[in-house]
């Protein structure tokens, strides 16, 4: 039985795989088998940059969070210790938040984690 190549089937497929490549440059928008592989290298990408999103957007926290507490003369690492030995529950989203949009609210939290901050002699 001979291959079929005018089906619906086969229309449809490609009809997907070209929508899906809408936006991409040069050949890669006209030829299916090109299409196709630039389809599973976006695919790929896509896996992997939702995680590494995820990581960048931690490291802007923290590093919002390290500027806040060098300007109250301590460090990130003492102010997460000290907020884990007062049972603060407010993450790191939470935490740069404040520190950018209500600085007197953060301000409250040092106070509130202060006796449990370990500040070494220099």
């Amino acid at each position: 039985m001979p291959r079929a190549l005018s089906g619906t089937v086969h229309h449809k497929r490609h009809k997907r795989v070209m929508k899906a490549i809408r936006g991409h440059r040069g050949a890669v928008r006209r030829q299916y088998r090109l299409a196709k592989e630039a389809l599973v290298r976006a695919g790929v990408y896509a896996y992997r940059d939702r995680r590494n999103f995820k990581r960048n957007i931690r490291a802007l926290w923290i590093t919002r969070l390290t500027a806040a507490c060098r300007a109250r003369g301590f460090t990130y690492s003492r102010f997460i210790a000290a907020l884990r030995k007062a049972d603060v529950a407010l993450n790191r989203k939470m935490l740069s938040e404040l520190a950018i949009h209500d600085p007197a609210a953060f301000d409250k939290v040092v106070e509130t984690v202060r006796p449990h901050l370990v500040v070494r002699a220099a």
